[in-house]
C-alpha cells in the first residue's frame, strides 16, 4: 500500500442496468472515503453508461459477447489500479455512504486480505428470496482461515462478489481472478486463504440484495455451479463435501418451512432443483459443449 492513506476503488458490473444506479452509486460516491467508482458496462443498449458519467462515476465498455465473470473483474480491477478493490454487482445497493468504510475497514486493520459484506434482502422478497441470505449471512461478523477448515468446511471459502472488497497486492500474488463460468470469488478466496491470508464477514456493512428465480433458473445455475466447482475441486481439497453445506441448508430451511406450511411443496420442489441440477452439472464436466450450453445459465460463456 501507499505511504499515504490507501487508495480505494469500486466496481461495478453492469448490464442494462440504468435502473439500478440511482440507488447503488450514491452510497459509494458519497463515502467519505472517496473511492475512485468504476461501472464496467457489457455495452448496455438503455442509456447505463450516459448515466453513469452523469452520476459522477467513471466507465470503461466492453462488448458484451467479451463479458466473463473473472476476466471482467481482473481487467477492471487493473485498470483501476488502487491498494483495495471493491467488487459489486449492479443489483447490490450499500445501505447508506458509510457501508463502505466498515466493509473495508478489516483490510485496513490489517486483520484480513478479503471482506465481504452481509447481504439483506430487497423489503418486498418472498421467503425463497430473502432464505439464502438468511442462510449465508449471519448477523455476527466472522474472521476465517486455513485453520478453519475443519470447523466450517467449505464456507471457509465463501465470499461474494456482489459486494467484496480485496487488497490488489494479494491479488496480484495469486495471478489476479480467473477466466471462470462462475465463483471467480471462491476460487481467489481458496487460493488467498491457502497462502495464509485470512477473511473478514463483515456483518455491519450490509448491501441490500437477493433474486427471484424461477425453478428453471435455480436448476440452471445450480447445473453451473457443480460444473465449475467440480473443475477446480482441487482448491477445495481439505474442505469437505458441498454436500454437508447443502444438508444443513436444507435442514434450516424445513425448520423455518415448518411455521407456513403452505410453502411446504413449493420449499421441496426448490430443494429437488437444486439438488438436481448441482448433480448432473457435476456429472457434466467432459460432455459435450453443446449440452453444457444448453443448461447453462451463463450462455455467453460458451461462444
Amino acid at each position: 500500500m501507499t505511504s499515504n492513506f490507501p487508495t480505494i476503488g469500486c466496481v461495478i458490473l453492469t448490464y442494462q442496468g440504468r435502473a439500478h444506479l440511482s440507488r447503488g452509486l450514491p452510497p459509494l460516491l458519497q463515502s467519505p472515503l472517496k473511492p475512485r467508482v468504476l461501472v464496467v458496462d457489457s455495452s448496455s443498449s438503455d442509456g447505463t453508461a450516459d448515466l453513469a458519467r452523469e452520476l459522477g462515476a467513471e466507465v470503461l465498455m466492453i462488448p458484451s459477447g467479451e463479458f466473463n465473470h473473472g476476466g471482467t473483474r481482473e481487467l477492471a480491477r487493473r485498470h483501476l489500479g488502487t491498494d483495495i478493490v471493491v467488487m459489486l454487482t449492479q443489483d447490490a445497493y450499500l445501505v447508506d455512504e458509510h457501508a463502505l468504510g466498515q466493509l473495508v475497514a478489516p483490510l485496513l486493520n490489517k486483520q484480513a486480505s478479503i471482506a465481504y459484506a452481509r447481504q439483506i434482502p430487497y423489503p418486498n422478497a418472498s421467503f425463497f428470496e430473502a432464505f439464502p441470505r438468511e442462510f449465508n449471512y449471519p448477523e455476527k461478523s466472522q474472521l476465517r482461515g486455513i485453520e478453519d477448515l475443519p470447523h466450517h468446511g467449505v464456507y471457509t471459502f465463501f465470499c461474494s462478489n456482489s459486494c467484496a472488497a480485496y487488497k490488489n497486492s494479494v491479488l496480484d500474488e495469486i495471478g489476479g481472478f480467473p477466466r471462470v463460468l462462475l465463483g471467480e470469488d471462491t476460487v481467489a478466496t481458496a487460493k488467498i486463504l491457502r497462502k495464509g491470508y485470512k477473511i473478514a464477514y463483515v456483518a455491519e456493512a450490509k448491501a441490500l440484495h437477493s433474486h427471484c428465480y424461477s425453478l428453471k433458473q435455480e436448476f440452471c445455475r445450480h447445473f453451473d455451479t457443480g460444473l465449475a466447482r467440480t473443475s477446480y475441486a482441487k482448491l477445495l481439497i481439505g474442505a469437505g463435501k458441498d454436500s454437508k453445506r447443502g444438508q444443513e441448508y436444507v435442514r434450516f430451511m424445513i425448520k423455518k418451512l415448518i411455521k407456513t406450511p403452505h410453502l411446504l411443496p413449493y420449499g421441496f420442489a426448490h430443494i429437488l432443483t437444486k439438488w438436481l441440477g448441482y448433480r448432473l452439472g457435476v456429472m457434466s464436466v467432459k460432455a459435450p459443449t453443446w449440452f453444457k450450453k444448453m443448461l447453462s445459465s451463463q450462455k455467453y460463456y460458451w461462444k
